[in-house]
C-alpha cells in the first residue's frame, strides 16, 4: 500500500447543509477530509432559506411532527444524538453566529439576518479544520474496491479517488436549480439499499383551473385540517393565495397530504383559524350586515368571496340570515373545501419526502448496514420535518452523526493496516 492510500481519507459528497457539518465534524474527528459539490459554490439552499435570512433552528424541537415512512423509534434517535440546545451552542460559540428568535413564529435566525454568513461560516471553519473543498466536481460513481477496504469515487471528469469512508450527502430533487439531481439516492440504491418512494413536500398547492387567482396576495391566519384513507392531519400558521393556487406555512405543512393521497383526501380549511362554534356567535345577535361581521375577522375581498359563494348577498343583515344560510355560511368559513388538484413539484419544494430508509442505517453514525464505510445524511435519509427550522435541524444532527462515523471508521481501517 502506497503512501497515499494509508491516509485516513473521508470523501463527503455534497456540499449543503448536512455535507458541510459532516467535513467539518470529520475534521474535528481527525481525518483528512475532501469535499466534492457538484456546484460553484455549494449551500445554496442555505442561501435561499428563510427568504434570504435563514432560519438555522427551531425555538423547540418536536420530533412527532416529522415525517417518515421509516421507524418513529430511530427517528427520535437521530435527531436526540446532537439535541438542540447543543446545537445552538455550536452555532454561537464556535461559529460565533449569534441568534435571535423570532417570538410569533418560534424561528431562530442569525442576528445579522443575512444566510450568507451561516454558509459562509461553515465552510470558513471547514477549511480550517484542514478540508479539502472542491467545487465544480459532479460525482458520476461510487463504489468499494475490491477488498473492501477502500472505496472508488469517480467525478464525471473521470478523475478517480480512493477514500476509507465516504458520507453521501447529495440531497434529495427538491428545488433542481441548487444543485440536487437525485444522483445521490440513485447510487444508493445501486448500492443496495431500500430508498423509500420520493415526493416533493413543503410545497405549495395549485388549483386547476385557478379558482382564486383573483385573490392572489391575500394572506391570513388559517387551520387546515386534511381527511383521507391514510388518515388526519391538521396544521395552523400562514395561509396566503397566489395567482395558481395556494401557500404559506400551513399549506406547506400539509402539502404532502396531497402528493401521497393520490386524491382520496379533502382539504378543508377553517378561516382565521375559527371553529364553527367561534364563528357562529359572530353571526347571531343585533344588527348590521353580515359582511361587516366576517370583515372583523377576515380580509375584505375573502370575505366578499365567501358570501358569494354561500349565496348570500352582499347586503345581507344579521338579523335576517335565515338558519339554513347561517349553517351554510358556517360551512364556508370553518370547513372550506379547497379545491386541489395539484403541486408546484420539486421546482418549489422546500425538502424531498422519502429517501433511504433509516432502517438501512445505524442510527448512532448513520453507516449503512449492508456497506460498511458508506455513510448518509440530511435530505437523502427517509424524514423531513415541518417549515421553520426542523430540516436544518435534521440536517445539521445527521452531517455531525454521519462526520464524525465516518472519520471513525477510516481511522480503524488504518490502524488495521
Amino acid at each position: 500500500m502506497d503512501q497515499d492510500e494509508r491516509n485516513d481519507r473521508v470523501i463527503v459528497v455534497g456540499a449543503g447543509a448536512a455535507g458541510l457539518m459532516a467535513s467539518l465534524w470529520a475534521a474535528r474527528a481527525g481525518a483528512r477530509v475532501v469535499l466534492l459539490e457538484s456546484t460553484r459554490e455549494g449551500g445554496k439552499k442555505i442561501l435561499i432559506s428563510g427568504g434570504g435570512r435563514c432560519n438555522i433552528l427551531p425555538e423547540r424541537s418536536d420530533p412527532a411532527r416529522f415525517v417518515s415512512a421509516s421507524s418513529p423509534h430511530t427517528l427520535r434517535k437521530i435527531l436526540k444524538s446532537w439535541p438542540l440546545a447543543g446545537q445552538r451552542r455550536f452555532f454561537e460559540e464556535e461559529l460565533r453566529i449569534p441568534l435571535e428568535l423570532e417570538p410569533e413564529t418560534g424561528k431562530l435566525f442569525p442576528v445579522s439576518s443575512r444566510a450568507r454568513d451561516v454558509r459562509d461560516a461553515l465552510i470558513g471553519e471547514a477549511k480550517r479544520r484542514g478540508v479539502l473543498i472542491r467545487f465544480d466536481s459532479p460525482v458520476a460513481f461510487v463504489g468499494p474496491l475490491s477488498g473492501g477496504d477502500l472505496w472508488r469515487v469517480v467525478l464525471r471528469s473521470r478523475e478517480a479517488l480512493a477514500a476509507r469512508a465516504v458520507v453521501l450527502a447529495t440531497g434529495g430533487l427538491s428545488v433542481p436549480s441548487t444543485g440536487s439531481d437525485g444522483r445521490g439516492l440513485q447510487i444508493a440504491s445501486e448500492l443496495g439499499h431500500r430508498i423509500a418512494p420520493t415526493y416533493p413536500a413543503l410545497t405549495p398547492l395549485l388549483a386547476d383551473p385557478p379558482r382564486h387567482a383573483f385573490l392572489a396576495g391575500i394572506s391570513l391566519a388559517a387551520r387546515l385540517r386534511w381527511t383521507g384513507e391514510a388518515g388526519t392531519l391538521e396544521t395552523r400558521g400562514g395561509f396566503l393565495f397566489t395567482h395558481r393556487g395556494y401557500s404559506g406555512p400551513a399549506v406547506l405543512d400539509i402539502s404532502h397530504c396531497a402528493v401521497s393521497s393520490a386524491g382520496d383526501g379533502a382539504l378543508r380549511v377553517a378561516w382565521g383559524g375559527l371553529a364553527a362554534s367561534e364563528w357562529e356567535p359572530l353571526l347571531r345577535g343585533g344588527s348590521g350586515r353580515v359582511e361587516a361581521r366576517l370583515r372583523k375577522q377576515l380580509p375584505e375581498r375573502l370575505a366578499a368571496a365567501l358570501l358569494q359563494e354561500a349565496d348570500i348577498p352582499v347586503d345581507t343583515d344579521v338579523s335576517h340570515l335565515l338558519r339554513a344560510d347561517r349553517i351554510r355560511l358556517l360551512d364556508h368559513l370553518a370547513a372550506y373545501r379547497l379545491p386541489v388538484t395539484g403541486t408546484e413539484g420539486y421546482r418549489k419544494a422546500e425538502v424531498t419526502g422519502g429517501g433511504v430508509a433509516l432502517e438501512a442505517v445505524r442510527p448512532d453514525t448513520l453507516e449503512s448496514r449492508t456497506r460498511p464505510a458508506l455513510f448518509f445524511c440530511g435530505e437523502m435519509l427517509d424524514a423531513f420535518g415541518p417549515i421553520g427550522g426542523h430540516n436544518f435541524q435534521w440536517a445539521w444532527a445527521t452531517g455531525r452523526a454521519a462526520g464524525e462515523g465516518a472519520a471513525r471508521a477510516a481511522n480503524a481501517k488504518i490502524s488495521r493496516c
